[in-house]
């Protein structure tokens, strides 16, 4: 029998991505409040069409006469079909439809701004996992060499070369190299578990992501796209357009409503022969006083809408200095990046040399120490 080993496969940002998007309890909230939104469009479309319902109603009459001393008992079945619509609202109807709307195409953009709240929570998570990981094994490789030099010290005190204070030094040293050890293993479990409740399952091995997407070269680019597609600035935007088709509603309710309406009934009664009756109605209405009503809900949608604007002032002014703060951050990162790799680079050479001395006595055990660190 030959046991083929299985080789696991490295899980890959797009992995952790797609599986961040697919089991999100935040996205399918947010999915259902624009599923919630849609359905706001029929009910307000349902206006602007006829409306068509029936009735039935069986009765039964009793008349007592006192002069007679008699009792006279009647049956009645009667069924009813009514139907009307709206012909003039002065526009109420039609701006409700149009208000609905732009009320789902906000929500959808509310949607796309929480795909992106998800997404950059699975790829902060994703890279602190690494992060962490590769911590630990620094420490882990720091306490191992420390345990070198600590027993280096050691032999080299009973030759006598050191002193009991240069052994003292790195037993201290390798104390602290263990405590980092043991913090930077804690904070990798806590990135582990913020992945877990991002993506949904706790990390495996996490290959390291590709190369970035071509990104904008100046802050004033940044901050000039932030503006324009932000799903923040869409979504306020049709929130503005949502709050004008609410105030044009409100200004229609100042104007009549002509409703047409046509009814078809059928009566039965047990004393007169069966009967069949319909009606074919104009009818028009229109308010006089509502007690100041109107005016003040007209003034309120008004104030609503002037409200968005300042909103979207707001936000726009907030996106573009996160644009700003972002792109500051990225030149930071790049820089700093360039900076450690070549202190990196220099560090190793410094830390050889040190040890090499060290070993013809041209440098002390802390020299090493610290050289290491």
């Amino acid at each position: 029998l030959f046991i083929v080993p299985q080789i696991l496969s490295a899980d890959t940002l797009r992995k952790a991505l797609v599986k961040a998007y697919n089991s999100s309890g935040l996205l399918e909230q947010n999915r259902a409040l624009l599923r919630a939104a849609d359905e706001d469009v029929a009910v307000a479309a349902s206006a602007m069409r006829g409306v068509l319902s029936w009735t039935s109603r069986i009765s039964r009459q009793k008349t007592q006469t006192l002069s007679q001393d008699a009792e006279i008992a009647a049956n009645a079945a009667n069924v009813g079909l009514t139907a009307s619509i709206t012909i003039y609202d002065g526009g109420q109807n039609k701006y409700a439809l149009a208000a609905a709307k732009e009320a789902v195409l906000s929500t959808r953009q509310a949607l796309i701004g929480v795909e992106q709240q998800v997404l950059l929570s699975t790829v902060s998570s994703f890279m602190e996992v690494r992060r962490s990981r590769k911590t630990v094994n620094l420490r882990q490789n720091n306490v191992r060499v420390i345990q070198e030099e600590l027993r280096a010290a050691k032999d080299r005190f009973e030759v006598g070369e050191v002193t009991k204070t240069d052994v003292a030094l790195a037993e201290a040293r390798l104390a602290a190299s263990k405590s980092a050890l043991a913090v930077a293993k804690g904070e990798r479990r806590q990135a582990e578990e913020s992945y877990k409740q991002t993506v949904g399952s706790l990390p495996k091995k996490l290959s390291a992501p590709g190369r970035l997407p071509k990104l904008v070269n100046s802050a004033a680019a940044s901050k000039k796209s932030a503006a324009k597609h932000h799903p923040d600035i869409i979504a306020i935007q049709h929130d503005i357009k949502q709050a004008e088709y609410n105030m044009r509603r409100a200004e229609g309710a100042f104007r009549p409503t002509v409703l047409l309406s046509s009814s078809l009934e059928y009566t039965d009664q047990e004393a007169d022969e069966f009967q069949r009756s319909g009606i074919i109605s104009l009818s028009a209405k229109g308010p006089i006083y509502l007690g100041g009503q109107l005016p003040a809900l007209l003034r309120q949608a008004i104030a609503r809408r002037d409200a968005q604007r300042s909103v979207l002032h707001v936000t726009l002014l907030r996106l573009e200095q996160e644009a700003g703060s972002a792109f500051a951050l990225l030149q930071m990162a790049r820089a700093g990046r360039e900076a450690s790799e070549e202190q990196i680079r220099a560090s190793k050479v410094a830390f050889e040399g040190v040890r090499e001395e060290a070993k013809v006595g041209a440098r002390t055990t802390l020299d090493v120490l610290n050289a290491e660190q």
